[in-house]
C-alpha cells in the first residue's frame, strides 16, 4: 500500500482510499461534489448564523476515508507534531486544553479570523498538496482532493475534511506566530479561528501595540484577516474566557450558562419541554450542555488531587447525575433492561431473534432482515459508573443503582424527586435481569436483602412468576430465570440444553468458572457469542417462562 505522498495517479488515490476507481470517478464527474451537499444555518452562541454545508453520505464517506489516510501519514511527522498551539480537530485536544494553557494569567488577549473556512480557497488547497515538502503530489492528485474537500471553491464547514486540511495549512501559520508570541513573551494556541494570547509579563501593556501590528502582518500574508470587532484583551479583574471556559484562576463554566442549564432541566422535569435558542429543546442537547459542563468539573477534579466518585460530588455533579437518571431510567423512551453482564445479554437477544413471532412487544423483524428491539440493555459506561457506582462488570453494581429508587437511609432519592416534580410519571418500566439464586451468597439474594429488604411475601411471589415489582407506585422489577432439572439455584447457563452446554469448539469445551485453562477450555464470554451467532440452530424453550414475564411486564406497564 502507497504512503499518502507516494499518490501518482487517480488508481493510487482510489487504492489509498479503498473504494473501487469507478466509484470515485462517478462521483468526481458524473455526480460532481458540489452538487452532493445540503446546506443550511445554525445559530451561533454570539448571536447571528453559521453555515453548515452537510455532505451527502456517498460524498462524506469519501472525505471521511480522506481524513483518516492524513491522520495515519502525518502522526509521525515531527514537522506536524511539534507544535502544539492548534487545539481543535486534533486528537486528545479540545477547548479544555486550549483554555488551560490561559489559566491565571494577568492578561488574556484574543483574536477571532474573519471567515475562516471560506478563507482556505480550491487553489490553496491544490497549492498546498502539491507544494509541500512532506506531500508534492502530482497535480491532478492534488486538484481531486481539492475537488473532495471543496465546496463551491472552499472548504466547508461540515465535511470531514476541512478540519485535518485546514490545520494542515494553518501549520506554517502557527509556527510563524509562535516564534512572534515568544518574542513578546506570550503564550499562544488556536482553536480553528480563534487565536488566544496570555502572559503574565507586565510590560505588555505598553508593547501591545506593537504586537498586534506585527500578528497583522503575519494573518494578513497567510491569505486571512483579523475580526476586529471581536478583538479583546481583559485583565485578570474582569472575567477571562477562553473557547468558552472562565479561566481566572482554575478552569470554570461561565456561570449564566450553568444557571439557563438548570433552568431547561428544571422546565424538562416539572413541564415536559424546554426552550433553547428560542426553540422547543431536545434531551440530546440538554445533555451535550451538562456533558460540557461535567468535562470542565473533570478536568478540576483530576488537578485537585482528591478522590472523586459517586459519593462525592459536587453540585454541579448532582444535577448532572439527576439528568442521566432522569434520561436513562425515569423518563427512558424504551424499556430498560439491566442484566448481570455482557453474556446474558447476549443470550436474552439470541433467545428474542430465535422467538421473535411470539413477543412482537419486545422485538421485531424488519422487511430486510433486520432485527430491532422494543427494549434496551443498558450499556455499562464509565459515566455510569461515575455518576452511580454502576461498575463496568459484576453484578453488585445493581444493589448501588437500586438506592437511587429507594434507600431507608435517604428519602430523597432520585425517583422520589422525580415523583414530586415531573407532571407525568414514570415513562417505562427499569427491569434488573438476575441469575435465580437466592440460597447462597449470589447477587440476587444481596439485591432481595439490601435495605428495605423484600418480604418473604414478595420473594415467594418472585419464584412463582419470575417477576416481582420492587417498589410499589413505581415501574422498577426484577425478572429471574426458572429452576430447572430439580436444582434449587439456576444460572441463566441452566437454561441451555446438554446438547448445547457440551458443544466442542476448536478442540476447546465450555467452562463457567472465571479462571480455567484456555488451552482446554472457552468461558461465558465466548460461550455467549457463540450462542448469539448461532441462536436459529439453539434451543431456547427454557427461556420461555422469563421472556413471558418481561413481555407481561411490559404490556402491562
Amino acid at each position: 500500500m502507497k504512503k499518502f505522498n507516494e499518490i501518482q495517479s487517480r488508481n493510487d488515490f482510489a487504492d489509498l482510499l479503498k473504494i473501487p476507481l469507478s466509484s470515485l470517478t462517478y462521483l468526481l464527474y458524473v455526480l460532481k461534489p458540489d452538487n452532493c451537499y445540503n446546506v443550511f444555518s445554525i445559530p451561533k452562541r454570539s448571536g447571528g448564523e453559521r453555515e453548515i454545508s452537510a455532505p451527502n453520505k456517498r460524498l462524506k464517506s469519501v472525505q471521511t476515508a480522506v481524513a483518516m489516510e492524513l491522520w495515519r501519514y502525518i502522526k509521525n511527522i515531527p514537522d506536524f507534531n511539534r507544535s502544539a498551539v492548534s487545539h481543535a480537530f486534533t486528537k486528545k485536544k479540545g477547548i479544555i486544553t486550549n483554555a488551560a494553557i490561559h489559566r491565571n494569567k494577568r492578561i488574556v488577549v484574543s483574536f477571532d479570523l474573519n471567515d475562516f473556512f471560506p478563507s482556505i480557497h480550491f487553489g490553496r488547497v491544490v497549492g498546498f498538496f502539491e507544494k509541500n515538502r512532506h506531500f508534492k503530489l502530482p497535480h491532478a492528485v492534488s486538484l481531486i482532493i481539492a475537488q473532495i474537500a471543496c465546496h463551491n471553491g472552499s472548504l466547508p464547514q461540515g465535511s470531514p475534511c476541512s478540519p485535518i486540511i485546514s490545520n494542515l495549512i494553518c501549520q506554517i501559520l502557527d509556527y510563524r506566530i509562535l516564534r512572534l508570541a515568544k518574542k513578546y513573551k506570550l503564550d499562544y494556541t488556536r482553536y480553528a479561528d480563534d487565536l488566544t494570547f496570555s502572559t503574565n509579563w507586565k510590560g505588555f501593556v505598553d508593547a501591545e501595540t506593537c504586537f498586534y501590528s506585527d500578528l497583522s502582518v503575519l494573518i494578513s500574508k497567510a491569505g486571512f484577516t483579523i475580526n476586529e470587532a471581536k478583538t479583546r484583551t481583559v485583565f485578570r479583574n474582569s472575567r477571562q474566557t477562553v473557547t468558552g471556559i472562565v479561566v481566572n484562576k482554575k478552569l470554570n463554566i461561565n456561570r449564566e450558562y450553568y444557571k439557563e442549564t438548570k433552568a431547561m432541566a428544571h422546565n424538562l422535569y416539572s413541564k415536559g419541554s424546554f426552550v433553547i435558542n428560542g426553540k422547543e429543546g431536545t434531551i440530546n442537547q440538554l445533555e451535550g450542555r451538562f456533558a460540557f459542563i461535567d468535562q470542565i468539573e473533570l478536568y478540576n477534579n483530576r488537578i485537585d488531587g482528591n478522590r472523586h466518585n459517586y459519593r462525592n460530588l459536587c453540585g454541579r455533579e448532582l444535577e448532572y447525575r439527576k439528568f442521566l437518571f432522569y434520561k436513562y431510567f425515569y423518563a427512558a423512551d424504551k424499556p430498560t433492561l439491566i442484566t448481570e453482564g455482557k453474556s446474558d445479554e447476549l443470550y436474552i437477544k439470541a433467545a428474542l431473534r430465535k422467538m421473535f413471532l411470539m413477543y412482537p412487544s419486545l422485538i421485531n423483524k424488519k422487511a430486510d432482515g433486520r432485527f430491532e428491539y422494543k427494549v434496551r440493555f443498558l450499556k455499562r459506561s464509565k459515566r455510569l459508573q461515575y455518576f452511580f457506582g454502576f461498575s463496568p462488570t459484576g453484578a453488585d453494581a445493581m444493589t448501588e443503582l437500586r438506592k437511587c429508587f429507594i434507600d431507608e437511609s435517604n428519602s430523597t432519592s432520585l425517583f422520589s424527586f422525580f415523583n414530586r416534580i415531573c407532571a407525568s410519571g414514570q415513562i417505562h418500566p427499569v427491569i434488573f435481569i438476575f441469575d435465580n439464586e437466592t440460597e447462597r451468597d449470589k447477587p440476587l439474594k444481596k439485591f432481595l436483602n439490601q435495605k428495605p429488604a423484600t418480604s418473604e411475601v414478595d420473594k415467594e411471589f418472585l419464584q412463582n412468576n419470575l417477576y416481582l415489582n420492587i417498589i410499589k407506585g413505581s415501574k422498577l422489577f426484577i425478572i429471574t430465570n426458572k429452576l430447572v432439572s430439580g436444582k434449587s439455584e439456576a444460572e441463566i447457563e441452566d437454561l441451555f440444553s446438554e446438547n448445547t452446554l457440551s458443544t466442542e469448539i476448536g478442540g476447546k469445551s465450555f467452562c463457567r468458572k472465571d479462571n480455567f485453562d484456555e488451552s482446554k477450555f472457552y468461558g461465558k464470554a465466548f460461550f455467549s457469542k457463540y450462542i448469539y451467532k448461532n441462536y436459529e440452530s439453539i434451543d431456547f424453550s427454557n427461556f420461555i417462562p422469563m421472556l413471558d414475564a418481561l413481555n407481561n411486564i411490559i404490556t402491562t406497564y
